[in-house]
Order: C-alpha cells, then structure tokens, then sequence
C-alpha cells in the first residue's frame, strides 16, 4: 500500500483527491493538510510514501513548504500540484527539490500511476511542466529538460 498526504488550501480539492486517490486500491491517503505549515508535522506523523502539495495556499505555500520540509526529512517524496504552469513556478519547483509537478486538469485518472511512479523512486512531471524545463546544456532555453518523466 502506497501511503499519501494530500496538502490543499481548498477543502473541496482535497475531498476530490482523497476520493480519486482511494479508488485505486493501493493508494491510502493517511492524512490532510490544509497549509503548508501543517506539513512538516504531519509528515514526521504519518511518513508518508509521497506528499501531494498544492503550490498556492494562503499562508505557507507548497514551494516553501517543500523547502521545509526537505531541510528536515531529505528523502520525503514531494509532488506539487497546481493550476498554473509558468518556467519560474517549474524551475522554482525543481529548485526546492520537488520529485513532480502535475497540473490540475491534466489527466486525473493518471494521478494514481503518477504517485506510484513516485513512491517507487520515480518522477512525475507532467508534458506541460517538462516542456518549460531548462535544457540539460544549462542555457536556459525553454525546451526538453534534463529531468524524465
């Protein structure tokens, strides 16, 4: 069983992710989060195999998040989820040492296969997130990054 914390600032977002999610089968969602500064906490808790974390929450946001809690817990596996995709959001996620970044709306019913690839060592980076990753020459042209899916 591959264990999740969901972390959204939206309780409505949430419910949908802990329903998707328990419909696989062998994802349990073992906690929720509804800021950024709950995670580090819960995470010590509940170590969970992935952390699913919205990028925009009001107080602490899901960069941030991901920063404190991999100063802290190094190996936990951290997939932002979010609405908007821009190369700052997608460089600052790498930076922060997120392992995925998916966006809402893009093929929910992957999020399970997703989580699974992450759980077991993989990445999960969505097209869109890829295709804004700098090149693996460093120049910073947009374009196929040095990351896999």
């Amino acid at each position: 069983m591959i264990t999740v914390l969901v972390v959204d600032d939206h309780a409505r977002i949430r419910e949908s992710l802990v329903e998707m999610l328990s419909l696989s089968g062998d994802i349990d969602v073992v906690g929720e989060c509804t800021d950024g500064d709950e995670v580090p906490a819960a995470y010590r808790r509940l170590q969970p195999d992935v952390v699913l974390m919205d990028v925009v929450m009001q107080r602490v946001d899901g960069l941030s998040a991901t920063r404190r809690l991999l100063a802290e817990q190094p190996d936990a596996r951290v997939v932002l989820l979010t609405g908007t995709v821009s190369a700052t959001l997608v460089r600052q996620a790498v930076e922060a040492g997120a392992v995925g970044y998916q966006v809402k709306g893009e093929d929910p019913a992957a999020l399970a296969g997703l989580l699974r690839r992450v759980a077991h060592g993989g990445t999960a980076w969505s097209p869109r997130a890829m295709s804004l990753l700098p090149r693996p020459d460093g120049n910073g042209n947009e374009g196929q990054g040095a990351l896999g899916p």
